[in-house]
């Protein structure tokens, strides 16, 4: 059950990868942007690394797939909001993607991967928290202070001079 599962997961990141690259209809690519976020989430927790599936959650899904939503539905001209310009160079940009990939495939079947014993690990969520909050509190505060900074400069540049 659990291969299934996975590989209906897989399945879907790569349709909604595609769907997003593919589609003309920005509103419908953001959407597939959704399910593509879901779907690494989700290979995060099959890989164990259930901090970065609730980062990659609360982050992305959050955070940046809404801000590009606003960004669409701001703009001016929110009927036509399919993209326009075709790309020129499909052809050249499909050899670069059929030399990456087969280059990829080369490295992954000529690779002499560890095989070890199957060892369920800890979570790791308590850890880094403990860590954040404890060895790291000064760093991490300090870093919130200059990305609040940050934005506050992004959006004292973006006013209008009046």
């Amino acid at each position: 059950m659990a291969d299934l599962a996975f590989w209906m997961i897989v399945l879907l990141t790569l349709v909604s990868a595609a769907i997003v690259v593919l589609n003309r209809n920005l509103v419908y690519s953001a959407i597939a942007l959704l399910f593509t976020f879901f779907g690494v989430a989700g290979l995060y927790v099959f890989l164990w690394a259930d901090f970065l599936a609730g980062v990659q959650v609360i982050i992305y899904v959050g955070g940046i797939l809404v801000l590009i939503i606003f960004g669409i539905m701001l703009t001016n001209r929110i009927t036509s909001v399919n993209i326009s310009h075709t790309s020129v160079q499909k052809s050249m940009g499909g050899l670069v993607v059929l030399g990456i990939l087969s280059v990829l495939g080369i490295m992954i079947f000529n690779t002499p991967w560890l095989q070890t014993e199957f060892v369920e690990p800890v979570q790791t969520t308590a850890t880094i928290g403990t860590l954040l909050m404890m060895d790291y509190l000064l760093p991490f505060e300090v870093a919130s202070l200059l990305l609040l900074a940050a934005l506050m400069g992004a959006a004292m540049l973006s006013r209008r001079n009046e």
